[in-house]
């Protein structure tokens, strides 16, 4: 019996505030077979990450074709937002969850990215199992500089030449299961935030597969969390040395967010971290759930 083919795609924009343009981009993932599981728009990160999967082609497809969108509707120049970003569409990722593995998910990013330079002009950065260069595989260590300050770097797109003037250029990888949330602090003093972020993060000392900023949002302090590898590093391990670092600084965690979806794998670990979200709920976050029931596409 051949095994159906499920590719997920987790495209992140530089665009939370415009409902008309975030519904265009939305619409502009839609192929035959692709399902919406998922997506949210932050106003103060000034970004939206949707989450579609569905046969791998048409998965790819239409995240060329939001990329594009992305491109005529989102202007660099006069975006402001406390989330880093190197492109309108900022980062491409795709993530193998049934049929296929991780290589074949890294020639459909390499694809996708040529196909997204030779149709829109826009420059393409590979990440993660799809980086052509060491160096480049790390997030981070391809948006540093962001989209302002990339070419001061002497960085160059693995596709393209100079950022695009508008659009700047687009991360694109594939990569396993990521679990992002973000912790708002009881506290308005975001050096806490920072200083937390630093002591959880992998390349501050803190957990393995572990990635964390410190932010303002709403005037107050939020600690955004990255876990890599869930397997490696628990998301409830991380939120508790969150907890536990807050109230060594005189704070608390005021609620969390989750940023897409999270595999139930996720949280055979402990799960009480989702407690402080609101509304969280089971049937909507977790992503078998979510195949299994997609949400409706925008009219």
């Amino acid at each position: 019996m051949v095994e159906v083919e499920i590719l997920e795609c987790v495209p992140n924009f530089s665009e939370g505030r415009d409902a008309g343009k975030i519904r265009e981009i939305i619409l502009s993932l839609r192929q035959p077979g692709v399902m919406l599981l998922d997506y949210s728009a932050d106003r103060d990160h000034n970004r939206m990450v949707v989450t579609v999967a569905g046969p791998p082609d048409a998965v790819v497809e239409g995240a060329i074709r939001a990329v594009g969108k992305a491109a005529e509707l989102i202007d660099l120049r006069e975006h402001r937002g406390v989330h880093p970003r190197m492109g309108a569409a900022d980062v491409v990722p795709f993530v193998p969850i049934a049929g296929l593995n991780l290589e074949r998910a890294a020639r459909l990013a390499r694809h996708a990215g040529e196909e997204i330079h030779r149709r829109y002009g826009v420059p393409v950065f590979f990440y993660e199992s799809a980086a052509e260069r060491e160096e480049m595989r790390r997030l981070e260590n391809v948006r540093r500089g962001q989209f302002e300050g990339t070419e001061a770097l002497g960085k160059r797109p693995d596709i393209g030449g100079a950022l695009h003037a508008s659009a700047g250029a687009a991360i694109v990888g594939a990569r396993d299961f990521l679990v992002a949330t973000n912790l708002l602090l009881e506290t308005t003093d975001v050096r806490i935030a920072k200083q937390i972020a630093r002591r959880v993060r992998e390349s501050g000392g803190g957990f393995k597969s572990v990635k964390a900023l410190g932010v303002e949002v709403r005037g107050r302090a939020q600690v955004t969390v990255n876990v890599t590898d869930f397997r490696q590093t628990p998301v409830q391990q991380v939120f508790e040395y969150v907890k536990q670092l807050a109230a060594e600084y005189g704070t608390e965690i005021r609620e969390g967010e989750l940023i897409g979806l999270v595999p139930e794998a996720a949280l055979v670990a402990g799960s009480e971290w989702t407690a402080v979200i609101p509304g969280y709920s089971p049937e909507t976050k977790v992503l078998e759930r979510r195949l299994e029931n997609p949400m409706a596409w925008p009219e």
